[in-house]
């Protein structure tokens, strides 16, 4: 990288970093799901959820892989707040719920649902 600028070095590098963590954030939830996906009914949908509690509240995402794709319905406090077709969109979305949501904590969600493989 030489002659590139110090912060053009510092945003390529960032950049990895963001690439590296959202590959081991999809290496998570793509394990947890293997091991306890359920069918929703006729075996072509599948789904596994994992819901989180911090101060009085409740964060849940539920991971499912149907005929229409990968999706991803979201619930704050048991209600239903989105659903997020894709990975790509999915971990686009993470800064925003993360911002909007206290429950959710990236790094604690993805780390219990890793503890629990």
């Amino acid at each position: 990288m030489e002659g590139n600028s110090p912060r053009l070095c510092n945003e390529i590098v960032l950049m990895l970093e963001v690439r590296m963590e959202d590959k081991r954030i999809m290496e998570i939830f793509e394990g947890y799901f293997e091991k306890y996906k359920k069918t929703e009914g006729d075996r072509t949908s599948w789904s596994a959820y994992w819901t989180v509690y911090a101060q009085g509240h409740s964060f849940e995402v539920n991971l499912t892989k149907c005929p229409r794709g990968t999706r991803f319905k979201v619930f704050s406090d048991k209600k239903k707040i989105g659903e997020i077709e894709g990975w790509p969109a999915f971990l686009g979305s993470l800064e925003v719920l993360e911002r909007d949501h206290p429950a959710f904590v990236r790094g604690d969600f993805f780390t219990q649902m890793e503890e629990m493989l």
